[in-house]
């Protein structure tokens, strides 16, 4: 599992000109899935997400997490973070889980973020999505379990 974890004063996801989520302050959380990802990678992955201490203390240092913010999370699942541009010029897709595997491990992610109490929006997996947020910064951060 990867993620792309932007930090964001504010964020939303369009789906044919309607929005269907959207944020305040929180993360963006860009989230691939691969074919060997378990339910336990899931949650070890909901669980540093959210417990991840990005978020300025009041001596302006990177010192609290997410809930001590009261942030929110908004989740667009994104299988081109498995593309491998080694060779060639058009990126392969081939390390990224087909729907039937990826779609459960999105819903266990979403439901993961959820159980540990945090405010949740999401895109919807496997639409054309346009999103749109405002890095907060910036900070960036990948976490990846494998």
């Amino acid at each position: 599992m990867r993620a792309v974890i932007q930090r964001v004063t504010r964020a939303k996801v369009v789906v044919a000109g309607q929005t269907v989520g959207e944020i305040g302050r929180g993360l963006l959380v860009l989230l691939g899935i691969a074919p060997t990802d378990t339910p336990e990678i899931v949650r070890w992955m909901a669980d540093k997400i959210v417990g991840l201490r990005i978020f300025e203390d009041a001596d302006g240092k990177m010192n609290v997490d997410l809930g001590s913010v009261d942030g929110s999370v908004l989740v667009v699942s994104q299988f081109t973070l498995y593309g491998d541009c080694r060779q060639g010029r058009r990126p392969s897709f081939i390390g990224a889980a087909r729907p039937e595997v990826a779609i459960p491990l999105y819903e266990s992610f979403l439901n993961a973020i959820r159980v540990l109490g945090i405010p949740l929006q999401a895109g919807v997996f496997g639409a054309e999505m346009a999103v749109e947020l405002v890095n907060d910064g910036p900070v960036t951060l990948i976490v990846e379990k494998e």
